[in-house]
């Protein structure tokens, strides 16, 4: 019962986190750049608030690319975490674990590019399959050594 009721939390913060990838992912090109656009300036605020305005606009153009591939990463190093916390309510190997989580991260990273070539201005690209499918991987190892620290700390007592 206890292990259902984990396995129904994991699954609607699997669902909440491909929602809100979806909405990002609903945004049209002037309406993401915007966001990681408004990112970008704010650092730059806060980190080089003596610059010229033209050296600050330089830095925003190098950032803001920078900044929306790490949002993609962060997001899917989320989804990582999730999809192999599921699996470790199952009693499967872990190679097994690993790989379904990878697998499944990596299909969710491919039908999010693909979504994206019907929105306006933006394009699918395999460079973010990647990157997401990378956030995945580091998710998954997290998730594993929460399990072990977990582990360890339960057998204590």
């Amino acid at each position: 019962m206890k292990l259902n009721i984990i396995r129904g939390i994991l699954i609607l913060m699997l669902a909440g986190t491909f929602y809100i990838i979806f909405g990002f992912s609903s945004q049209n090109a002037e309406e993401s750049s915007g966001i990681s656009k408004k990112v970008s300036e704010s650092i730059v605020e806060i980190t080089n608030k003596d610059k010229p305005i033209q050296e600050k606009n330089k830095i925003v153009k190098f950032l803001e690319p920078r900044i929306r591939k790490l949002a993609h990463f962060s997001i899917y190093t989320v989804v990582g975490f999730l999809l192999m916390s599921l699996c470790f309510t199952y009693k499967i190997s872990i190679n097994k674990k690993i790989i379904i989580s990878l697998i499944l991260g990596f299909i969710y990273a491919c039908s999010d590019e693909l979504h994206q070539t019907f929105v306006a201005g933006r394009s699918g690209e395999a460079r973010d399959v990647l990157i997401d499918t990378s956030g995945v991987f580091i998710g998954i190892l997290i998730s594993i050594c929460c399990y072990k620290c977990y582990k360890r700390i339960k057998a204590k007592y």
